[in-house]
């Protein structure tokens, strides 16, 4: 069974740097999102991820950085997308303690 790996922020930013063809996962609610998100994530809230896999996410291959609030969602949220079969899912806490970016639009 996949699993996913817990990495810092400071590792997450590199890693959206580096990585071609990653996707940056938000798992909050729409109005947490509406509030501030890192630049250029989707947001798919924790509570919709089911056992079929998102629309969003096509490609089980990809890499997927996953946050929430505080990184308490986004940890369930990578468990259940390892288990649908997600090979690259990262998952590096809340955005209450990132200090990099923070976008509205």
């Amino acid at each position: 069974m996949n699993t996913y790996t817990q990495i810092t922020q400071d590792e997450a930013m590199q890693m959206m740097t580096k990585n071609d063809g990653h996707i940056i996962l938000d798992v909050r609610r729409p109005d947490e999102y509406s509030i501030g998100h890192i630049p250029g994530a989707v947001l798919i809230p924790n509570e919709t991820i089911g056992t079929t896999p998102p629309e969003e996410l096509k490609d089980f291959d990809q890499i997927i950085l996953v946050y929430c609030r505080s990184g308490n969602r986004s940890k369930q949220a990578a468990s259940k997308l390892a288990a649908m079969g997600y090979s690259h899912i990262y998952e590096f806490g809340g955005i209450n303690t990132w200090t990099g970016e923070i976008t509205q639009d």
